[in-house]
């Protein structure tokens, strides 16, 4: 089940929400618990068991963590699990990645495992080991009651698709979380505008990026289409998940942190990871990369350091080689700056050169490192940069190019004024603050209405995250 879709709009939710708001205040987490394991059946129901099972083991061996804090057996055990949920996460994510590159170097071919890609299974992951690591670091206090972490794990706002949530950030809040009118109009507000990006921007965008994939009749303008659509449509597709899942956990009283905060302004490769699903540059942050020694080591052991996290980073978004590819690239781009132009980039713009220049240089190398992303082999990776400049003789336009230019040109016009705060900052002004309020419970129906009729008409509906 994907929230962009009429089950989860007008009858999942609605009926989670009233049951939620009816039961008195012991039974919400209990609510919350079964609705999310629904939800997660409703999407993947032979891989509920999976996720029970990853509960479980996280709990016991939080349990003992805890209660071995000050032995050595608190290390074994944080060791034993971490070495649990990584292996079920690489036999499921990655093993027929491995076979696959395995069998390259044998004459004896070793079978491929014919399982699915339990949805949600890097995220959930990523939360039990950074709870389990928090409780071994004293950071975070064991959960003592299995059904409330299973909660914490299973919280359908954030199960399939992140942000991701750690412990620490709504340990509280599990507990005691306050309940208002304002907090809850805030959630279907952010939720809507989520709901907007996805729908009516990347959904338009990926129908683009499909066209051209299909298509025979390459030009320069139509790669562009393609890189820039691309690159608008992932933004979309994920930060508007994100700003739902955000917006749900309003609605039921969480705060989730932010996960995005306009990347495409970014003015360096690095701001640009500052800004950029911020829950797991983060979490490869705290528990990879300081882990490792950070920066302060030697300086072999620093880069090594980041090219370690990029790989992982890499791989963490899909088991082929265009997603260890592009973390990579981001790794040596990253090696680059804080080595060389750093400094210039985001404190003197290069020099005496216009502001302007470094976004262009970061808004170029992103697009570029999309087209990595979304290409299925080196070859149509080579083929769709080099198309950019013409490489390959193609031509500068084509009738087919100029066609999708006119008719996604509104579409791409507003989704490179939503990627930054323009718009924003133009609400917030204080003579438009007054109006934008009037108009808000107005604007945010009609999008909503806009949302469904799009959906109901069984339009183009992926969600890019899912296969991570």
């Amino acid at each position: 089940m994907v929230f962009s879709s009429i089950t989860f709009l007008f009858y999942f939710l609605p009926i989670v929400l009233a049951v939620y708001y009816i039961v008195p205040k012991k039974a919400k987490n209990f609510v919350l618990l079964i609705s999310s394991f629904l939800f997660y059946y409703f999407g993947e129901p032979k891989y509920v068991l999976l996720m029970a099972f990853s509960i479980i083991l996280t709990y016991i061996f939080g349990r003992l963590i805890a209660k071995y804090q000050k032995a050595e057996y608190a290390k074994l055990f944080l060791i034993l699990a971490i070495i649990c949920s990584v292996g079920l996460l690489v036999y499921f994510k990655y093993a027929n990645f491995l076979i696959e590159n395995i069998n390259l170097w044998l004459s004896h071919k070793i079978d491929f495992i014919y399982v699915a890609l339990p949805i949600g299974i890097s995220f959930y992951t990523f939360q039990m080991l950074s709870y389990l690591i928090d409780v071994y670091k004293e950071e975070a206090k064991v959960q003592k009651n299995i059904f409330k972490l299973a909660m914490y794990v299973s919280l359908f706002p954030q199960l399939i698709a992140g942000p991701i949530v750690r412990y620490t950030t709504i340990e509280e809040q599990i507990e005691n979380r306050t309940h208002t009118m304002e907090k809850f109009a805030l959630g279907v507000r952010r939720f809507i505008i989520g709901l907007s990006k996805k729908v009516l921007i990347a959904n338009i965008l990926g129908e683009l990026v499909s066209t051209f994939v299909a298509s025979n009749e390459m030009s320069v303008l139509y790669y562009w289409l393609y890189a820039i659509s691309a690159m608008l449509q992932i933004y979309f597709d994920f930060s508007g998940y994100s700003d739902m899942a955000i917006g749900l956990g309003k609605m039921f009283g969480f705060e989730f942190l932010e996960n995005f905060n306009y990347p495409y302004i970014a003015k360096s490769i690095t701001d640009f990871w500052r800004r950029w699903h911020i829950s797991l540059s983060s979490w490869f942050r705290d528990y990879v990369y300081i882990p490792l020694g950070g920066n302060r080591t030697s300086k072999i052991k620093w880069l090594r350091n980041i090219m370690i996290v990029w790989l992982l980073t890499g791989l963490w978004h899909g088991a082929a080689w265009n997603f260890v590819i592009w973390g990579l690239f981001f790794g040596i781009l990253l090696i680059l700056e804080k080595l060389f132009l750093g400094k210039q980039l985001e404190k003197k713009q290069l020099g005496k050169l216009p502001k302007v220049l470094s976004h262009i240089y970061v808004l170029l190398l992103v697009m570029i490192s999309f087209i990595i992303f979304n290409g299925e082999s080196t070859a149509q990776i080579l083929q769709n940069i080099g198309g950019l400049v013409g490489i390959g003789g193609v031509p500068l336009v084509s009738n087919e190019s100029l066609y999708y230019l006119k008719s996604y040109f509104v579409v791409l016009l507003i989704g490179v004024v939503g990627a930054t705060p323009l718009l924003k900052n133009f609400v917030n002004l204080p003579k438009m603050k007054k109006i934008s309020n009037f108009l808000e419970p107005i604007y945010l129906l009609s999008l909503l209405l806009i949302c469904t009729s799009y959906i109901v008409d069984g339009s183009f509906n992926p969600f890019l995250y899912f296969r991570f």
